[in-house]
């Protein structure tokens, strides 16, 4: 299949970006443009229809933008000639030919968008094929593709993508060792959005292609974000998929990383899979001495207990008391909660035993009695490797009674 046509030129798309903002204000609030005579929308769009058959003839898929663009003078200079009046009569015509406005105004955004979808992908198409040749046209062509899929849904743009074949060649280029680092972590979070573009139709290329295990070998902290971020809008089965895969020892290996922010997104990738692993998941993290991990993390400077948190806001609490402020239930709670996700901003490794306990008590991929198990093997491991009976006393009263922020 042939690309789309490439009649794209700088002036040309800032005509259509001046145009689509003029027409999406419009449609807004067409009232409001059509009744201003200075309005800067009405003014663009007048000027661009003036434009219009030596901006847009150049281009057949531009025709029918062209003719919305004269039926949308055309209506508006009939909504200025209408007669103002009190009466019923004069309020419903002039109701009505603001509809018409608005939903001609959103055809020629629409169609703007569609025109915008075809080259942009079509260039993305192009360029995904030589990632060698500009790394920067590149990177700008999927970062365009992470805002667009962010708009939402649009069967027009899934079908343009599938035609294309752009998926597979994100995959590609994630697994090419011999592309830059950016871009491969730019393709993974392009397939990421994908998947929340539209996760029934891209979510079993994910599954049965290179991408988890590639994001697992960039071992970045930029691919493990991604590697959460599929994982929350995959649940299960790519839990599944990762622990079949062997890479559980690798996302616990991360745990260790010398590199700080590695360390912290390798502990949300194992909370992510402690609330949507089943039970093969679970013991394949625990086989890797994860708890034994997480109290390391939790002995270290970045750790700590949430329960201490209450100890350090006594002191804010009395003065409180002392400035006569009184809170409630409601407000008390909030408190704690914000107190919780300041300690954790600087301490993310605190309570980190519980946490994860917490995440297979309410998760998603475990059983009642698989949840009761597992519960008392934490226990088991946390009294085995505490180095006292105060840090085992602390660490088994946090799982016992779910310290989660």
């Amino acid at each position: 299949m042939e690309d789309p046509p490439n009649h794209s030129s700088p002036p040309l798309l800032q005509v259509l970006q001046a145009l689509k903002e003029a027409s999406h204000n419009l449609q807004a609030n067409p009232s409001q443009h059509t009744d201003d005579a200075n309005s800067a929308a009405i003014k663009a769009l007048f000027e661009l229809h003036s434009e219009s058959d030596t901006i847009l003839s150049g281009d057949p898929n531009l025709s029918y933008l062209s003719q919305l663009l004269t039926d949308l003078k055309d209506l508006v200079e009939s909504h200025r000639n209408t007669k103002r009046g009190l009466g019923l009569g004069s309020f419903l015509r002039r109701r009505t030919s603001a509809h018409s406005i608005s939903r001609i105004a959103g055809s020629i955004e629409s169609e703007i968008q569609k025109w915008i979808d075809r080259e942009s992908v079509g260039d993305l198409s192009r360029a995904l094929r030589e990632p060698m040749r500009d790394e920067e046209e590149l990177v700008n062509l999927l970062v365009q593709l992470e805002e667009r899929v962010s708009l939402g849904f649009s069967r027009e743009f899934q079908d343009l993508v599938l035609r294309l074949k752009v998926f597979p060649s994100l995959e590609s280029i994630l697994c090419d060792p011999k592309c830059s680092k950016r871009i491969r972590e730019h393709s993974a979070l392009a397939i990421a959005g994908l998947i929340r573009f539209n996760k029934d139709v891209f979510v079993g290329q994910v599954l049965m292609g290179p991408t988890i295990s590639a994001l697992t070998s960039m071992a970045s902290p930029n691919s493990i974000q991604v590697l959460c971020s599929l994982i929350r809008s995959i649940k299960s089965p790519i839990v599944d998929e990762i622990e079949s895969n062997g890479e559980i020892p690798k996302i616990i290996s991360f745990l260790n990383s010398q590199d700080l922010l590695m360390k912290v997104v390798a502990m949300d990738c194992v909370l992510e899979i402690g609330y949507f692993g089943r039970k093969e998941a679970i013991e394949a993290m625990l086989k890797e001495g994860l708890i034994e991990k997480l109290i390391e993390l939790q002995r270290s400077e970045l750790g700590g207990d949430l329960i201490d948190i209450d100890k350090h806001s006594e002191k804010e609490e009395e003065n409180e008391e002392e400035r006569g402020v009184s809170v409630g239930g409601v407000v008390e709670k909030g408190k704690r909660e914000s107190r919780q996700r300041r300690f954790l901003q600087n301490h993310p490794f605190a309570s980190c035993v519980a946490r994860f306990a917490v995440q297979l008590e309410v998760g998603e991929g475990l059983r009642q009695r698989e949840r009761r198990a597992f519960k008392q093997e934490i226990l088991s491991r946390v009294r085995e490797a505490s180095i006292s009976d105060a840090e085992s006393a602390t660490i088994v009263a946090e799982v016992l009674w779910g310290s989660s922020p």
